[in-house]
């Protein structure tokens, strides 16, 4: 799958799902490698060190004999962020506090096939960067 299908398979999913604004895709450093979002998305949400912090935590429960998790999600005053484990890459669909959560990990399972095909090229080419 090349870029532009992904990104026209995340345009499908924000048309889809109301209250979505992003499916943004990193990598463990918050680097965008993949992004759909609407008018709607906060700047902040964008910035690399707010992506960052879920593999951040993700790496530290990891160490505490946890292991990685799977998913986590974060509920602000007027957003929620649901980051999804595909590492070395993540996925955090960015929506509306109003949005259905269920609904959005139900979007996280519809996205974790195609996800995983481009975690796998991605480990190849950046053996060093895997958090599981």
């Amino acid at each position: 799958m090349e870029g532009e299908q992904f990104e026209s398979m995340f345009d499908n999913v924000l048309d889809r799902v109301s209250g979505l604004h992003a499916v943004i895709v990193t990598d463990r450093d918050g680097v965008i490698v993949s992004k759909s979002a609407t008018p709607q998305l906060p700047e902040a949400t964008e910035d690399p060190a707010f992506l960052a912090t879920f593999s951040l935590a993700t790496e530290q429960a990891s160490k505490l004999g946890l292991s990685g998790n799977k998913s986590a999600v974060c509920i602000y005053r007027e957003y929620q962020v649901v980051h999804l484990n595909h590492s070395p890459l993540f996925v955090s669909l960015i929506a509306s506090d109003e949005a259905n959560t269920g609904l959005l990990l139900g979007v996280g399972e519809e996205l974790a096939e195609p996800i995983s095909k481009l975690s796998a090229v991605f480990r190849q080419r950046t053996p060093d960067f895997d958090l599981q």
